[in-house]
């Protein structure tokens, strides 16, 4: 009957009473220890701690690189895959791969690998393909057309303007010379009126007029 069935054994864990007394055996400390910090409360650590020595992932060396950070996953399919899940002549991207249920969702791209055999006509849209994945889809009639890559945001700068600004203040002509005028005529010498003492010097001067026998 309903009422006799019962939860089946081990399904739920019994919770941890801790500071009950010594009989419980989580009592006094309540599994914590004597002291130090792990006894206290708000203690953490950093993963790899080892108590202050140096620790191992720092006692090795290193040598090398990884390029791991920066490489690109993708979502795996094979071409046998793609046999046993799709009609021919389908069209599978990756909405239709989702729906089939051979991808989980659409965040990764789509590579799609050789393993095992196609015999019927697919169109497969994907963003990545091998080589021989290539050739045993077209052998079978099938075509491939590769996605296009999303271009990676980055943030636009105005272009900086490679004219030269204009000079602050512009270059003038320098003004054209006064064209060379005639110098004015001098006056003419006037002479000077003659002085009384002259006058009689000049009239002492002249000659007596010859007599005429």
């Amino acid at each position: 009957m309903i009422h006799e069935i019962t939860e089946k054994t081990g399904k739920y864990k019994a919770r941890k009473r801790i500071g009950r007394g010594h009989g419980s055996g989580m009592g006094k400390t309540s599994g914590r220890g004597h002291k130090g910090a792990r006894s206290r409360a708000g203690y953490s650590r950093r993963p790899a701690f080892e108590g202050g020595q140096m620790p191992y992932f720092r006692r090795i060396p290193k040598r090398g690189f990884s390029n791991a950070a920066f490489r690109t996953e993708y979502h795996i399919v094979n071409v046998a895959a793609l046999q046993d899940r799709f009609k021919a002549g389908a069209n599978v991207d990756a909405a239709a791969l989702v729906e089939a249920g051979l991808i989980r969702n659409l965040k990764l791209p789509v590579k799609v690998l050789a393993h095992g055999d196609i015999k019927i006509k697919l169109n497969v849209i994907a963003d990545k393909f091998s080589g021989s994945a290539t050739t045993k889809i077209e052998a079978a009639g099938g075509s491939v057309i590769i996605v296009p890559p999303k271009k990676k945001w980055t943030r636009k700068y105005p272009a900086k303007d490679k004219t030269k600004a204009p000079k602050s203040v512009e270059a003038t002509e320098a003004p054209a010379a006064p064209e060379a005028t005639e110098a004015p005529a001098a006056p003419e010498a006037i002479e000077a009126p003659a002085t009384p003492e002259a006058t009689e010097a000049s009239d002492n001067d002249t000659p007596e007029p010859e007599s005429k026998d």
